[in-house]
């Protein structure tokens, strides 16, 4: 194929990308509507409305009321023409435990579900993986959320030892013929905490975050966007050079005689080097009031003035999950036209 052939098949999924998400976001639109909105011309959204029709993407409405001239077929996306799974992962002191939802491609919630196992490994992620695209046949997404650091689709570190170095993403991929993302907890618990506030400004924040039973991590966003690092180690912050080993960490964690200060140090650290507006504290380990106290360890390091809004994160499963559907979604969005072969 060559390189002109390749720049119009690019344009054409772009335009079909660009109506697909004028119809998304209209909810309802005739063929002029959408060119209107779109700037495309009508001859182009008219061919590109009837393959999407053809796929069963959108669904037509009837003919619009008619203000004195010929009415016109208004068209509505078909939020159930794909659905997505996404699967959280999480290390617990005496169990692990795998939570999934099915969401269509509004992220509207077609079935929940959780497993508890006494640990976790490949083989649970395949199998269940399975099963419900075996249910759900119109599943065109996997997202999976990890506790730990995540490159190129592969685990390498967490704390869940059996997923380290095994290739995930690509297992799946290459089995299912479905978009696969797959990523660090805390990136995505943040992601989803961000898209939530409906900043109009790109921001920077963070979320920190001590669990029972676990080192601790943090996830950010940097003028807007994910910090993830040339190897998407970002965030680690257990390995920050603290002058003790992690043995030592975890004890004084989990420690409250001595947690008030190793949190401090944490956070005081991504406040020298991100200078993020907010940094929400979360976790089993965090209570209401340590949120003050950490605010007063960073004092101890870090000049008054650049101390950002520290607040506690209450239910950072819904920012996780959130994120995540959210994430999974976005990867979807130009690979839909890729799929019919799965039909």
């Amino acid at each position: 194929m060559n390189s002109i052939t390749n720049n119009t098949m690019r344009v054409k999924r772009m335009n079909q990308e660009i109506v697909r998400q004028a119809l998304k976001t209209m909810q309802q639109g005739t063929k002029s509507m959408i060119a209107q909105a779109t700037g495309l011309s009508v001859a182009t959204c008219g061919s590109i409305l009837n393959e999407l029709l053809n796929s069963g993407e959108i669904m037509e409405l009837g003919l619009e009321q008619s203000s004195g001239g010929r009415p016109a077929m208004l068209y509505q996306y078909n939020q159930n023409f794909s659905y997505i799974a996404c699967m959280i992962v999480r290390a617990g002191v005496k169990a692990h435990s795998l939570t999934y939802t099915i969401a269509n491609l509004t992220g509207e919630t077609i079935m929940e579900g959780y497993q508890e196992h006494e640990r976790i490994n490949p083989s649970i992620i395949y199998q269940t993986v399975d099963q419900l695209i075996d249910q759900f046949p119109q599943i065109r997404a996997i997202g999976i959320g990890i506790p730990g650091a995540v490159n190129q689709g592969v685990v390498n570190v967490s704390d869940i030892q059996e997923l380290i170095n095994i290739p995930l993403e690509a297992a799946i991929r290459e089995k299912h013929g479905v978009e696969v993302i797959l990523d660090n907890d805390m990136n995505l618990t943040v992601y989803g905490f961000y898209q939530k506030q409906g900043y109009e400004e790109e921001k920077s924040l963070a979320v920190v975050t001590f669990i029972e039973g676990s080192f601790p991590g943090a996830g950010m966003m940097v003028d807007g966007h994910i910090y993830r690092g040339s190897t998407r180690f970002a965030g680690e912050i257990a390995f920050l050079p603290l002058g003790i080993s992690l043995e030592e960490l975890y004890q004084q964690l989990h420690d409250r005689s001595t947690f008030h200060s190793i949190a401090g140090r944490s956070v005081s650290s991504l406040i020298a080097i991100m200078n993020p507006e907010l940094v929400a504290l979360t976790g089993s380990l965090v209570e209401y009031d340590d949120v003050e106290l950490i605010r007063q360890e960073c004092l101890k390091y870090i000049p008054e003035m650049h101390i950002p809004q520290l607040t506690l994160l209450e239910h950072p499963e819904e920012d996780y999950m959130y994120g995540l559907i959210t994430m999974t979604l976005e990867s979807l969005a130009y690979s839909l036209q890729l799929v019919e072969k799965r039909r």
